[in-house]
Order: C-alpha cells, then sequence, then structure tokens
C-alpha cells in the first residue's frame, strides 16, 4: 500500500497553510490573510515523530488545498491587465476535490476564535455527502463520491482561554475536534501524537520509496508553459493550467515515475520583473522559487519560443548560475515555431535558435539545450534522460592524482602572473564536494587568479574531467603557515605584520618526512581528502598543511586515474 495521503480543507483563512507549514517544518505554502492565495494541491511528504521512543516513525504525505468558497479576495476579481480571476474556481475546486478522493485522512480546519460560520455548516455538509469540491461538477451531472474520514482541527487555539471554543466544534458531526495553534505550537505534541494513531502504519518499502531518485525545478516567466509540462509529466491534471498569468503561486511538487525511475518535478510561479509586482504574495512566490532552486538536482530553465528573449529569462538564468546546480535550456512550444521565418526572414531552425540563445545567455554555454513541447508531449522523455545525465555528471568524483597532473600541467603551460614578474604556484589540488563539483586550490598567492583565469581553468576542466556540462566550483585560497615560520614585517610605522596559523603542524610534517622512505622536495602534488558530501569543505579543518594526511609517498604514486 502507497504511504498514507492527509488532506487539510477548509474556507479561506482557517489556518490549513500555517497548518500546513507547521506540520512540515519549513515555509510550503505561502501564508497571507489575503483570500484565494491556495490554488493548487500544495504537498509534502513528513515523518510523523512516533509518541513514544522506540517506535518507528510514519511516512506521511500532507495535501494543502485551497480555500473553499472564495477564490478572489474582495475589490480584487481582476487583476492589473484585467483578467478575470473566477475563471480559476473551477481549477480550484477540481483540485480541492481530487485532493479528498484520494486521501486517506480529511483534516477539516475550522478557526476557533470565530466560531462556526455558514461556509463550515456548508463544507460539513458537502462532506458528509461526499461531495466537498464538485459543486461546479454536480451541476454537470457528477455521481456523488465517497469521502475518507474526516477530523475538525480547532485551529488558532493559541491559549488556555480558547479551548472551550474549539470543543464547540463538536457540533459538526465529525467527533471531538483537535486542538492546535501554529502560530505559538500551542498542543502541537497533542495534534501530532493523534495523527499518528489515526493513520496506518507505513510499509518500510513505501517509506524507502517516498525519496525521490531525481528533483527537478521548472522555473521560467509566465506562461512559458510550466504547468503544462508538469501535467505532461504526471500524466494528469496536478496543476491548473491557465492563459492567465501568475496562475501559479506556491512550489508544488509533483511525483511520478518514469522507466522505473522516481521523479519530483517542482512547478514555480512564473517570474516577472520585480518592479511590476502588485503585492507581498509575488515576493512570497520569488522566495519559494529560489528555496525550489536551492533544493533541486537539476533545473529546467524554460524559455517560451514563441517570445523573443527576456529581460527575466536572463534574471532566471543568472539565478540558475549562482546556484552552481546543472541546468537544461528548455525550448518550449517549439512546435509553434520550428519551420516558420523570424522577423528578418530567415527560417527557423534548432540551429540558428541555438546560436541565438548562447549569445544571450552566456553565463550558460555549458548547459545543454533541449527543444520540446509540453502540449504534444516532443522530446519530454528526452528531457528527463538528459537531467539524469546531468545530475551523475555532477556526482563524478575525480581522483587527487589525476588533479594535480592536470593543474600541473595547465600551469606550466599558462599560469597566471603579474606585471612585476610574480608567478603562481599551487601546493595542492582536491576535489572536496560533489554536486556541485567543488575543486580546491591552495596555492602562494590567490589575487594572481583572476576572474579572466578562472575562466580559462573552468573551460579546461571541462575539456578534461567529466564535466563537460555542469557547473565547477573553482575555490582558490592560501596556505596557512606557523606564526613562528613567517618573518615578521615592519613598515615605516614600525607596526610588525605577522598572519596567525595553527600551532604544532609544522613539527609534525617535519616528523613525516624525515621519516619517510623517500627523502626529497616537497611534493607539488600533495593532495587533500575529504567526506563524500555535497556541500562545499571548508579546509581549515585539516590544519596549516594537509599534506599530513596522506601516505608518505605522495598522492601521484598512492593513486589511480
Amino acid at each position: 500500500m502507497p504511504i498514507p495521503r492527509v488532506a487539510i480543507v477548509g474556507r479561506p483563512n482557517a489556518g490549513k497553510s500555517s497548518l500546513m507549514n507547521m506540520i512540515a517544518g519549513a515555509k510550503v505554502s505561502i501564508v497571507d490573510p489575503t483570500p484565494g492565495v491556495t490554488r493548487d494541491r500544495v504537498s509534502a511528504i513528513v515523518d510523523l515523530p512516533p509518541p513514544f521512543k522506540g517506535t518507528p516513525a510514519k511516512t506521511v504525505e500532507f495535501i494543502d488545498t485551497g480555500g473553499f468558497g472564495v477564490y478572489t479576495a474582495e475589490g480584487a476579481r481582476y487583476d492589473e491587465v484585467g483578467h478575470d480571476l473566477a475563471k480559476l474556481t473551477e481549477g480550484i475546486e477540481e483540485q480541492i476535490a481530487l485532493a479528498v478522493q484520494n486521501s486517506d485522512l480529511v483534516l477539516f480546519c475550522v478557526d476557533a476564535q470565530q466560531g462556526v460560520t455558514p461556509a463550515d455548516r456548508e463544507i460539513a455538509r458537502l462532506l458528509r455527502e461526499g461531495r466537498y469540491g464538485q459543486a461546479r461538477g454536480r451541476r454537470r451531472g457528477a455521481s456523488k463520491g465517497t469521502t475518507p474520514p474526516v477530523r475538525v482541527v480547532a485551529t488558532k487555539v493559541d491559549g488556555p482561554k480558547w479551548e472551550p471554543h474549539a470543543h464547540e466544534l463538536s457540533g459538526l458531526g465529525f467527533g471531538e475536534p483537535i486542538p492546535c495553534s501554529a502560530k505559538n505550537n500551542y498542543f502541537r505534541r497533542d495534534f501530532t501524537d493523534t495523527l499518528f494513531e489515526l493513520l496506518p502504519k507505513t510499509p518500510p518499502d513505501e517509506a524507502r520509496q517516498a525519496t525521490a531518485d531525481l528533483h527537478v525545478a521548472i522555473i521560467g516567466k509566465r506562461n512559458a508553459g510550466k504547468s503544462t509540462l508538469v501535467n505532461a509529466l504526471a500524466g494528469a491534471p496536478r496543476v491548473i493550467v491557465s492563459e492567465i498569468p501568475g496562475t501559479t503561486r506556491d512550489a508544488v511538487d509533483v511525483r511520478f515515475e518514469m522507466d522505473g525511475r522516481s521523479i519530483v518535478a517542482i512547478d514555480t510561479a512564473g517570474l516577472r520583473r520585480k518592479r511590476s509586482f502588485q503585492n507581498q504574495i509575488e515576493w512570497y512566490a520569488l522566495d519559494r522559487l529560489e528555496r525550489s532552486v536551492d533544493r533541486a538536482d537539476v533545473i529546467l530553465l524554460l524559455i517560451d519560443a514563441t517570445e523573443k528573449l527576456s529581460q527575466v529569462d536572463e534574471q532566471l538564468a543568472m539565478l540558475a548560475q549562482k546556484a552552481f546546480k546543472p541546468a537544461i535550456i528548455v525550448v518550449n512550444k517549439w512546435d509553434a515555431v520550428e519551420g516558420k521565418r523570424d522577423p528578418k526572414g530567415r527560417p527557423v531552425t534548432t540551429k540558428t535558435y541555438e546560436t541565438y540563445l548562447r549569445k544571450e545567455l552566456q553565463g550558460l554555454a555549458f548547459a545543454p539545450i533541449a527543444f520540446m513541447s509540453g502540449k504534444t508531449g516532443l522530446n519530454i522523455a528526452a528531457t528527463i534522460d538528459l537531467a539524469f545525465d546531468l545530475h551523475r555528471q555532477s556526482c563524478e568524483r575525480v581522483t587527487t592524482g589525476k588533479l594535480n597532473r592536470l593543474f600541473r600541467r595547465i600551469i606550466e603551460q599558462q599560469g597566471p602572473s603579474d606585471t612585476v614578474g610574480s608567478f603562481a604556484k599551487v601546493y595542492y589540488v582536491a576535489q572536496t564536494g560533489v554536486a556541485p563539483p567543488t575543486i580546491t586550490l591552495v596555492v602562494n598567492k590567490p589575487e594572481l587568479f583572476r576572474p579572466n583565469y578562472i575562466r580559462f581553468l573552468l573551460n579546461r576542466m571541462r575539456e578534461e574531467l567529466p564535466f563537460e556540462e555542469v557547473p565547477i566550483r573553482l575555490v582558490v585560497r592560501a596556505r596557512r603557515q606557523r606564526e613562528d615560520d613567517l618573518a615578521s614585517s615592519a613598515d615605516g610605522d614600525g607596526v610588525a605584520r605577522v598572519t596567525r596559523g595553527r600551532k604544532g603542524v609544522s613539527e609534525r610534517l617535519q616528523g613525516r618526512r624525515a621519516g619517510a622512505s623517500k627523502a626529497g622536495p616537497e611534493p607539488t602534488g600533495a593532495a587533500l581528502l575529504s567526506e563524500e558530501h555535497s556541500e562545499l569543505v571548508d579546509l581549515s579543518k585539516f590544519g596549516d598543511d594537509p599534506s599530513e594526511y596522506f601516505d608518505d609517498e605522495g598522492p601521484d604514486e598512492g593513486d589511480e586515474d
């Protein structure tokens, strides 16, 4: 059986999104007093802690839904360009209905401070009849559905004085309410313990399957086709698709399987220029977009082939570049422009469009380009296969011996220097991280490694190392030395300038060298080793000279290519 699913429903501003964020322990749903903020089904997989130690946690998927009955704020039915936001009502209600029908438990959120309202009574009636979220479908002749077990959650119980108001919600007919406050975590532990008892045990195999093989963040400007692509990947109307710009607000995780591989596609809000933001909600949506980029393995940057490349596209490309995430430039809606002519009368081909993109998005010159159509399904599977390949590249590791030999050869052929004749010397080279691949150089003068020379090194590494299409993080730092090993220098004002370092490392290093079987000068190939992880390693933990962590024979003799 799959992992249990819990749908969170209720009227607008009943505290559903706040409850969702409290359960997930993260900013999953956008919380704002404006009615109709949540539109899609926002889900999060959470490990519910057990009431007692020794009991395994339960893996549960929680689903936040839109507030039923009010989908636009008062006086804000139309956006700034005149689009009628009431057209989204049917799509929002359909998402609510799917969340309820596919869940194992429904949490009916009611504001304990406001009490039971007519909207709450209407929702309770629809839940009992199995028609919640299907008001419009019922007028089209939809049959009556079934509703899973329902429990009322008394939200906004911020203290003891609100507990009697919470018990008044028993009149809705769904048993004793569960009080909770997402604002100050009042009754939080009792709330999670009650949920733990209500939900079935998660099989170990299903709990392991909850972890996806790949997380893909789909970013792009408004109406670039992100939601259409997500629905095509999921094979179902998982998110709302509309011609109204800005329909998607939250970052929606959609899980699906393709060729036996589990994938999570993160649908994000369409971005536009910050000076065009109309309210705080758009800033929240931008924050969710940036968080999605940070937690993704691969980024799909969607470009609308029917429009010129805009400043927003360039900003999103820069966002992917600064995050050091593998990125695919996806030219969407290619079926609408292939074979047509551009404004200058030239036929539009993949070669001419690639030349155009490489010229405009120079920061992602290494990123592959995929031409596809989310509407027709053109090249969707191939694009996902390419995303897996990029993720594999970003997790590759190169031996320290190969890195040292490569950089020794590069420095000998064309090393950095300055106008006064100073030359750079590389002491140690090592790969200190993956995803992104992180290469660390310990040199004598980091200031010699200027941006132009860094780009030269990155290009050479992409030619020689298995990182052809993924970003590489190159870290250049100076070697730390002992305080008494440095010659104190005094300038005209008589102030001695000493660089401090850790003590005792030089003595240990000299002792190791004295007992080594092979005597000789300090090898330039001495490298660093670190545990395999995806974050940047702080090399200070290796001491003044990290070569003491290697065998006496050095990395060139001990490593294999």
